[in-house]
């Protein structure tokens, strides 16, 4: 990497389980450029992926950066639930030189990022309009289950919501669904609602599925060709198996909706939903989302949106979260 310093650079990073998003802000208020995607097992460590993009980008290095990581940030020491990475947030900032490092959750980041989305990057499943200055709630499934929220600051701004709410316990309702959720309890020792709504939970739960029913498939052992064999293939167990999560992914985001007062609305992102398509508008997660007895009215109205971004928020999110430094 170059000696020298770019005074005024950023490198902003959206870091998940399996891909690490890279982009280069030339200052504060710069429009992003130079996004790259860098796959995390092709790389011994976080600094080593940096290392490759800075040295690809051949500016320099940066003044400033913030990394947006599948991980709860609570000290100095970060490891990643979802991958092997593990690192010292001052170690970091030492090897690279940096002036300021900014850590943050990722979809921390990504609720940032929702007040600048333009309407033509979301696509609505059922609801009204959400109401202005209300709170907004975020959750999306990928290679985990991200769960964040905006709230007003009541001073016309936001506030995010920094936690793991995908790793709250898994809200099954039918016999199928506790079929599932009494399997990932024998597998894992605790059903979360990110060991159904991720990658690796459509594979467990059409596994799962596949043994209650005697079926015996093989080669259908990543997440993609599970989504294929439902969509393309209508195979059963594959299609329950997406449907299925779809489902549950909506009583978790109502159950969110509830808890945050999310009259704004509900955003959902992550890996998965967005590349369903349409086809995941008339799946079970409108139904599930408002089945809440009493409550049901109240959600009726709130609008869901798919964030359907080709380049991913979170890095303006991570940009964001740099704003007031030089």
């Amino acid at each position: 990497m170059s000696p020298e310093v770019s005074e005024t650079g950023r490198l902003l990073a959206d870091v998940g389980g399996t891909n690490a998003r890279f982009a280069w802000q030339s200052g504060a208020g710069a429009p992003m450029t130079d996004v790259r995607v860098l796959a995390c097992a092709d790389f011994p460590t976080l600094q080593a992926a940096m290392h490759a993009y800075l040295e690809g980008l051949g500016r320099g290095r940066p003044a400033l950066a913030a990394i947006a990581i599948a991980n709860p940030i609570t000290g100095d020491q970060v490891r990643m639930t979802n991958h092997h990475w593990a690192f010292s947030q001052a170690a970091v900032k030492a090897e690279f030189n940096l002036a300021h490092l900014r850590l943050l959750n990722d979809f921390t980041a990504l609720a940032l990022a929702l007040p600048d989305l333009p309407t033509s990057e979301l696509r609505q499943i059922g609801g009204g309009v959400g109401e202005p200055g209300k709170a907004r709630a975020l959750l999306g499934a990928g290679t985990g289950l991200g769960v964040s929220g905006l709230l007003p600051d009541g001073a016309g701004g936001w506030v995010p919501v920094e936690g793991e709410g995908g790793h709250v316990t898994l809200p099954a309702v039918s016999t199928r669904e506790r079929l599932v959720m009494d399997g990932l309890m024998r597998m894992y020792g605790r059903a979360s609602a990110e060991r159904l709504c991720s990658g690796q939970g459509l594979v467990d739960t059409f596994t799962l599925l596949c043994d209650a029913d005697g079926v015996a498939l093989s080669g259908m052992s990543t997440a993609a060709s599970v989504a294929d064999a439902a969509l393309h293939a209508r195979q059963p167990q594959a299609l329950e198996a997406l449907n299925m999560l779809c489902a549950m992914l909506g009583s978790v985001a109502g159950n969110l909706a509830l808890t945050l007062g999310a009259r704004g609305g509900v955003y959902v992102g992550g890996g998965i939903v967005p590349r369903l398509g349409s086809w995941f508008d008339t799946s079970p997660f409108r139904d599930r989302f408002e089945s809440k007895g009493r409550f049901q009215t109240y959600l009726k109205d709130v609008p869901v949106w798919v964030i359907t971004s080709a380049q991913s928020p979170a890095l303006l999110g991570a940009a964001r979260a740099l704003s007031g430094l030089r």
